[in-house]
């Protein structure tokens, strides 16, 4: 039992080193990466979710972290980066990092887009540095309903989140415990 806990901790150590290392490579992004990859992004979020288009539309700002790595075994850990919109202009840079244990193993590359709805939840997103869902706000993560389309009860919430892939809408999935703190560029 001892081997195993040993062989655990190190393997959950180099997947801790591995996530600081990627993270500190991806600060090295540049605005034209991050606008790039954002709006591409946001292109296939229109394209693959239906009604994510209107949302988009109505929201009052749209933050939008087109790659998040997650890996884990055991010890869990995603980190992205991603621009914010305010209509169509750029606000600012975050960065999105969350940590978890318990059983998981593998690695994932995901989007995710955060809508305001209105400025009320903006304004109160954007007074606190290093905002944590679920603690500092609620999030809604839209799900599709009986019919094929988003859940009626999510289009109420001042935060909706989208979580997708290039393969469409992904299932079961929280942003609860994500840290999301502006960067500078």
């Amino acid at each position: 039992m001892k081997t195993f806990l040993r062989v655990l901790t190190n393997y959950s150590s180099a997947l801790l080193f591995s996530l600081v290392a990627f993270s500190s490579s991806s600060q090295a992004a540049s605005k034209v990466e991050i606008d790039a990859k954002s709006y591409a992004s946001v292109q296939i979020l229109k394209e693959e979710i239906p009604g994510a288009s209107d949302l988009i539309e109505q929201a009052y700002a749209m933050l939008v972290f087109p790659d998040v790595l997650g890996a884990g075994f055991w010890l869990g850990g995603e980190y992205g980066e991603g621009k914010m919109y305010v209509e169509d202009y750029t606000y600012g840079y975050y960065n999105l990092v969350s940590m978890s244990f318990g059983f998981q193993m593998g690695a994932q590359v995901k989007s995710e887009a955060i809508l305001f709805m209105t400025k009320e939840a903006f304004d109160s997103f954007v007074k606190i540095d290093g905002w944590e869902a679920g603690v500092d706000g609620s999030i809604a993560v839209a799900e599709f309903g009986a019919a094929g389309t988003i859940d009626t009860n999510i289009l109420q919430k001042p935060i909706i989140a989208f979580v997708y892939s290039n393969k469409g809408l992904m299932y079961n999935l929280s942003l609860e415990g994500s840290k999301i703190s502006k960067i500078e560029r």
